[in-house]
């Protein structure tokens, strides 16, 4: 999953994608470079960020939608906002990425189950302002799982598919990058949940803060991008069904080697293989 932001004050390329030309032409080369889907988003996340209007947003991001779609582009709208939701899936988006998982807005649950639309639930403990920013938890694992699980009942109830519910940890909402790292390390316990995976770590401030070691200060987020493509390659091991990232050309890359790495096992363990059969001497402690 390409991002394409289409705001002038996202933490990490704000500005770069404002222009709706700009924007269709960022999309289609993340597409040439390797992404499976695009994700359009008018409204920058990150902590402290305030909120735009509901005009501007469209204003934002429809365009870029409708020229994205014209050329064939698998896109997802990343919004809080039912109405963006509803105007972007008319306009050629195929999925909807809410970083509230529908708490937002009370609308946006009904809008996605009416379109059949597949629907991102991430972890929220609300918007990144005051004493959210950073959350409090005794076990994050579980109680991300637990709080995912209760949303995901919630979105089910509301009209929305099993098959078309994607979850996502929210890695830097309301977590500090221990958090984070400790949720990267138990992908299998939000896999458990029963529903593909979106994994959305691009160049984040925890990747930043180890990075920087210590006693050192972070390396700005463009600079985050190899540290990117590990956490891709990992958690494409893991099984994650997405990643979510802004520069795709090295994550393409590492989820392929991650990918074919998957294969190899595979293939040796299939019944009837050479290491089914016992393998050479001396295979067991390689593996």
């Amino acid at each position: 999953m390409g991002v394409v932001n289409v705001t002038p004050d996202s933490f990490s390329d704000g500005g770069r994608w404002f222009d709706t030309t700009a924007a269709v032409k960022h999309g289609l080369a993340l597409v040439e470079e390797g992404a499976d889907l695009v994700d359009v988003g008018g409204e920058s996340t990150r902590p402290g960020a305030t909120r735009v209007d509901e005009d501007e947003e469209l204003r934002r991001v429809i365009p870029v939608v409708r020229g994205l779609a014209a050329e064939g582009v698998t896109i997802s709208v990343d919004t809080m906002r039912a109405s963006v939701a509803e105007q972007a899936l008319a306009a050629g988006a195929a999925l909807v990425n809410d970083v509230s998982g529908g708490l937002a807005d009370p609308a946006m649950i009904p809008v996605v189950a009416d379109a059949g639309a597949p629907f991102v639930v991430m972890h929220w403990r609300g918007f990144l302002q005051g004493g959210n920013v950073k959350g409090v938890y005794d076990d994050v694992v579980a109680e991300v799982v637990d709080e995912l699980h209760a949303r995901v009942d919630a979105v089910l109830q509301g009209g929305i598919a099993p098959d078309r519910i994607v979850v996502d940890p929210g890695l830097g909402f309301s977590k500090d990058a221990e958090h984070d790292l400790v949720l990267l390390a138990h992908l299998d316990r939000l896999l458990g949940l029963g529903h593909p995976l979106l994994v959305a770590a691009s160049r984040k401030r925890f990747l930043g803060r180890v990075l920087a070691g210590p006693e050192g200060a972070p390396p700005p987020a463009r600079e985050r991008d190899a540290a990117t493509a590990a956490v891709s390659a990992l958690a494409a091991h893991a099984g994650a069904w997405a990643v979510r990232v802004h520069e795709v050309h090295a994550t393409a890359d590492a989820v392929r080697v991650a990918r074919a790495i998957e294969e190899a096992r595979e293939a040796e363990n299939a019944p009837g293989s050479h290491a089914e059969s016992g393998g050479a001497p001396g295979s067991e402690g390689a593996r």
